[in-house]
């Protein structure tokens, strides 16, 4: 077998640094070697690097033990991002229509894709300048949204005039990436997959299969409790809280009178059989205490730790899941299990600390690591073997290079957000509407439709929600938006077939040129005291003329010559046969006229 088709993955953790060979076989992963070093001083804070030499120092005496088994090089890892490095924001976002708008799968995507970069601008403001940087978006999910501003489960198909909703993304900051680079490049390896640990882990401890469930997933780790959500077939949040072991350690530190090391070696004891545990204390006395005691002391911890998992579990899922999976190494903590249900509201055998026997994909092929603690590990693994070597995929937009995180599949808004493309540019607003009072009625006149924008990608059409793929070129022309209404007085009098009449805009006299502001209130009078822009009134008629509107007031009834007397058209100077259609056929002079005819006018060919 190749030495390429080996995948080496390394999970770089605030206590230790683990080590995974495997390959895939008969649909399986199978691992062939496995190690697993703790770091020698703290060069890790919350699963975020410190010292990127005594970290990498670590990461090759993994390797090199691991090549000692193998009997070959390793030259590329797959790697993973602590969840202490997530940052997450909720926001609320609102699109306004001028007009009742049908809400379609392209307003959609543009509300959750303007929703998250305003995500992303918040975040930013809250850093300091030496904080800010590029943040990925590794996963989003929908808490609400919203209908003419009452919530509703789905917006499609809906017409209305506002939209909005409660968004609650998730950010990897480009810093802790390349920290993580920096160690690998040291050890003198090359990146080939980049994940994050709680994708890693929910990829082999909760198969695809079951994330139709409500299930959350908790990594449970040195520094920090790294959450998972799945819902309605996909992982829809991701959170972590900054507690984890080592709070429960330091408790131990404190009340035993020992260093970090002796108080993890305690910690670990707790879950065994031992009812009492002997140990040195920093004095160089020999101490046995009762298990039940230590337990007591650091039950409050326990508590504290049980109470923050739930309260983020609950924030970010809206309620108690239909089942919690605790793993890591902290997930072995006692009684952690059955204080998580308590506050969840659980029955006990719905919170389960999950080992690698539930794991159905993965094989041993000779020493078998187990517990939870292996989870994260071999999920990052079994991550790389699923991604085939994509940590980021790269693609043009409009000619500029854009980078993104492959943490799930991509799309045409994801590019488009990390470019700065605002939804006035993704959807064409239509122009301003023009609203006003005309003879005490009101009256909207509606601005141009806009013109939504064009995507293709590889050169074929597509839209907000086309997935891509590493290499492709996409290429948009932005929306333009429609004009504005404008109308004038002149405007007006056309319509409703006034020559003569007394304008008023807000009390004051105006000319026929003058331009219709919003919440104008208009009164037109024609010279004997007739409102011709009521079209319903008893002594007048409205008719078309040659696609103008015409009105009759001066007596109870017409017959078509008397429209001569509204138009300007020259009986005495023929150019031809003169044609008169009415409604659209030959008509006489003598023909009745009665409201909303359309008559027709013209010289005809001589014949």
């Amino acid at each position: 077998m190749s030495y390429d088709n080996f995948i080496f993955a390394l999970d770089i953790g605030t206590r230790t640094v683990v080590g995974v060979v495997g390959y895939e076989k008969d649909f399986k992963f199978e691992i062939v070697a496995y190690e697993s070093l703790e770091h020698k001083s703290r060069a890790m804070y919350d699963g975020q690097v410190h010292d990127i030499d005594k970290v990498a120092s670590v990461v090759i005496q993994v390797k090199e033990k691991l090549e000692k088994k193998l009997g070959f090089p390793l030259k590329k890892v797959a790697i993973a991002a602590a969840g202490r490095a997530l940052k997450t924001k909720m926001v609320k976002f609102q699109k306004e229509f001028e007009s009742l708008c049908e809400i379609d799968n392209e307003l959609i995507s543009s509300l959750e894709m303007e929703g998250i970069d305003l995500a992303r601008k918040n975040l930013n403001n809250e850093l300091g300048e030496d904080e800010k940087t590029i943040y990925y978006c590794v996963g989003y999910s929908i808490i609400n949204y919203y209908l003419n501003d009452y919530s509703i489960s789905s917006l499609l198909g809906h017409k209305a005039k506002s939209i909005g909703a409660d968004i609650l993304a998730t950010f990897l900051p480009q810093t802790v990436v390349e920290s993580l680079y920096a160690v690998v490049k040291k050890a003198n390896l090359e990146v080939c997959n980049l994940t994050l640990e709680p994708i890693a882990a929910i990829n082999v401890a909760i198969p695809k299969d079951l994330r139709m469930l409500n299930l959350c997933l908790v990594d449970i780790g040195a520094g920090t409790s790294d959450i998972a959500i799945t819902k309605s077939g996909s992982v829809v949040a991701y959170a972590m809280v900054p507690i984890a072991g080592d709070e429960i350690t330091e408790a131990i530190c404190e009340s035993c009178l020992v260093d970090f090391n002796t108080a993890e070696k305690i910690k670990l004891s707790l879950s065994g059989s031992k009812k009492e545990i002997s140990f040195i204390d920093v004095m160089g006395i020999k101490q046995v205490k009762k298990v039940e005691e230590i337990v007591k002391i650091i039950e409050p911890v326990i508590e504290n730790l049980a109470e923050a998992i739930c309260e983020k579990v609950k924030e970010y899922n809206g309620k108690s899941p239909a089942a919690v999976f605790l793993i890591g190494g902290g997930s072995k903590i006692k009684n952690l299990d059955k204080i998580v249900a308590q506050k969840l509201n659980l029955p006990l055998e719905r919170v389960a600390v999950r080992g690698t026997e539930v794991l159905k994909d993965i094989k041993f092929k000779g020493k078998k690591c187990s517990g939870p603690e292996a989870i994260t590990p071999l999920g990052i693994a079994f991550t790389a073997l699923m991604q085939k070597g994509a940590d980021f995929i790269y693609v043009r937009v409009n000619g500029k290079s854009v980078r993104l995180f492959n943490s799930r599949s991509m799309t045409v808004s994801d590019a488009l957000s990390l470019c700065g493309f605002s939804g006035d540019k993704i959807i064409g607003r239509s122009g301003k509407a023009l609203n006003f009072k005309l003879n005490g009625n009101n009256r909207t006149i509606l601005g141009e439709a806009g013109k939504p924008c064009e995507i293709y990608v590889n050169g074929k059409v597509a839209n907000l929600r086309t997935e891509i793929n590493n290499g492709d070129d996409i290429a948009i022309n932005i929306a333009q938006k429609g004009k504005d209404a404008v109308l004038t007085v002149q405007d007006l009098m056309m319509e409703y077939g006034c020559n003569n009449a007394l304008i008023t805009v807000n009390g004051v006299e105006v000319f026929k040129d003058y331009v219709i502001k919003n919440d104008d209130n208009i009164e037109i009078k024609v010279v004997n005291d007739e409102i011709a822009a009521e079209k319903d009134i008893e002594k007048g008629i409205t008719v078309t003329v040659n696609g103008k509107s015409v009105f009759l007031n001066e007596k109870d009834s017409y017959i078509f010559v008397d429209i001569f007397n509204y138009i300007d058209f020259d009986v005495s100077n023929a150019k031809g046969n003169i044609v008169l259609k009415l409604n659209g056929k030959d008509a006489s002079y003598t023909d009745v006229l009665n409201d909303g005819d359309v008559i027709d006018i013209y010289w005809g060919k001589e014949g």
